[in-house]
Formats: structure tokens, sequence, C-alpha cells
């Protein structure tokens, strides 16, 4: 049985850092980080395989947030830089035991954390 523990979100302001964290029990293949910010559809953020050789990211936050992933600590993390109101979200660890590519989708993962807010205030 696979499961997802998300933690550290918080309110912070712009230009601030965050990371997230996700505790991961079982064993997964590709994982990510998901988001939904109210009255949006969740959207992918960043994914990593599990040897973590290869990540994607969406487009907005490239350059800014970087996923990775410890399997000995059984752990994936979500590094935020440079936070921007819109980024305001509940973010989501997700994770794959069919996929072994970075860039998921909705549909690819069957595992889901409930999810960490993270707010930015402008």
């Amino acid at each position: 049985q696979v499961q997802l523990v998300e933690s550290g979100g918080g309110l912070v302001q712009t230009w601030a850092s965050l990371r997230l964290s996700c505790a991961v029990s079982g064993r997964i293949f590709s994982s990510g980080w998901f988001r939904q910010a109210p009255g949006k559809e969740r959207e992918f953020v960043a994914g990593i395989t599990r040897a973590a050789t290869n990540t994607n990211y969406a487009d907005f936050v490239k350059g800014r947030f970087k996923i990775s992933r410890d399997n000995i600590k059984n752990m994936v993390y979500l590094q935020m830089n440079d936070l921007r109101p819109e980024d305001t979200a509940v973010y989501y660890c997700a994770g794959t035991t069919t996929f072994t590519v970075p860039a998921l989708t909705l549909r690819d993962c069957a595992y889901w954390g409930r999810g960490t807010q993270v707010t930015v205030s402008s």
C-alpha cells in the first residue's frame, strides 16, 4: 500500500523560499508535485524519475523550483524559490507504480497525498 504525506507548506511573502517534503511509504516509480489554486484545476508542477536521473517542470516554475528525491529516506522534495502570489495553492505529492517518465499527468498518478497549503502574500 502506497501512502504519501506532504509537509512544509505555510504563509510566506513574495520572493521567499519554501521546501515541501513528501514522505513515501511503499515503492513508487516516478513521482511528482501538482498544485491546485482556488477555482482552478489541479496542474502539474514538477516530476522526477525513481532514480532521479530525469526531471520535468511546468514552464511557470522553471528556474525557480527544483524537485528531488531520496530513496533511502523515502522522501520527495520540492524546493521553491522566488515565490510569487500566483504560486498560492494547495500542493500535492503524487506517485505512480506504472510510469517511469518524469512528465506526469493527473491520470498517470494513482497515489496522492492530502496536500499542503502554500500561501504567498504580496
